[in-house]
């Protein structure tokens, strides 16, 4: 069994403002990490275009008209102070739910044991109802609930690393008990939320709030003590990871202090859950990270470790 990476062209179509932390370089720099003769053995797919019936599992019609609609012909159209559209966003969006989809199906047949998704614009940031935080559709929720509907799953997690509260996933899955969904992120930071006190309508969310200046140690003690415990005796049939990079403490946009092998190990101890708890099956998607060198060790450093699993 092998490792999926799907990727599109349409990634690097997706233009924001000049100066813009979340732009087309960033996965120039995945695509150069991961072109290394290591890297080798990947099943590189192209990630296909997702239908409308995927986006509407977790947002609403008139979300998704709006977003439609907002899709500019020419220049940059801002959604809000962060969140950008240009001519090709609205495709490249597309696929990034796409690439959830197909991840799910390609794992779940078996031609894959586990994959990352290499996609931007991100997701964890998208309300049900609002664009926000980069993102303009829930790529990784969209997967986790296409995993339960259309593979007759009961149960899935989503392991959320970013160093930003995934607020949006949160909001997309907090009525669904089928989802747990588990968080580390830094505190106080953008967007505001991730307190240990929201835990979903069904207490299936867990948020693991980590001080500015937090190291490996005190990611490790938070996914040892409390994260990988709690997710274990949900007993997921399936394992999904937000993987951002923005916890690298060369990272402009945030202020933790981790490095490649805190990463690294926190991978290990996911894919090792997966392993006990879903058969080894598990996708990755692709949210933040903003330095560019950083992103790519540190995206070549997790999916070394879903290699040594697939």
């Amino acid at each position: 069994m092998t490792t999926a990476l799907l990727g599109h062209d349409a990634f690097l179509e997706h233009e924001t403002p000049f100066g813009h932390p979340e732009n087309s370089q960033r996965l120039r720099a995945v695509s150069q990490a991961l072109a290394a003769a290591e890297f080798e053995p990947l099943l590189r797919m192209e990630a296909r275009e997702c239908e409308d019936k995927h986006i509407l599992l977790a947002h609403t019609r008139a979300f998704l008209d709006a977003i439609t609609q907002a899709s500019p012909q020419t220049g940059v159209r801002s959604l809000d102070a962060d969140t950008h559209m240009s001519p090709g966003s609205l495709t490249a969006a597309r696929h990034a739910v796409g690439a959830n989809i197909q991840a799910v199906d390609e794992v779940m047949n078996g031609s894959a044991t586990n994959a990352f998704c290499a996609v931007r614009p991100p997701g964890h940031h998208a309300e049900k109802t609002r664009p926000m935080g980069f993102c303009l559709f829930g790529n990784v929720a969209i997967g986790a609930k296409h995993a339960l509907d259309a593979h007759g799953l009961e149960r899935v997690a989503i392991i959320d690393f970013d160093v930003h509260h995934g607020n949006g996933t949160q909001d997309l899955v907090w009525d669904d008990e089928r989802i747990m969904f588990a968080s580390t992120h830094e505190m106080p930071l953008f967007p505001g939320s991730g307190a240990r006190n929201e835990t979903g309508a069904h207490g299936q969310i867990m948020n693991v709030p980590l001080a500015a200046g937090t190291s490996g140690p005190g990611l490790r003690a938070a996914y040892r003590d409390e994260i990988l415990p709690a997710v274990r005796n949900f007993a997921p049939q399936f394992v999904f990871i937000s993987a951002g990079f923005d916890g690298h403490t060369r990272d402009p946009l945030a202020n933790l202090a981790l490095v490649e092998d805190d990463f690294a190990w926190v991978t290990r101890e996911i894919c090792a859950l997966a392993n006990d708890c879903a058969d080894a099956k598990l996708v990755s998607t692709l949210e933040g990270g903003y330095d560019l060198p950083a992103l790519g060790r540190s995206v070549a450093a997790h999916v070394k470790v879903l290699m040594e699993q697939g």
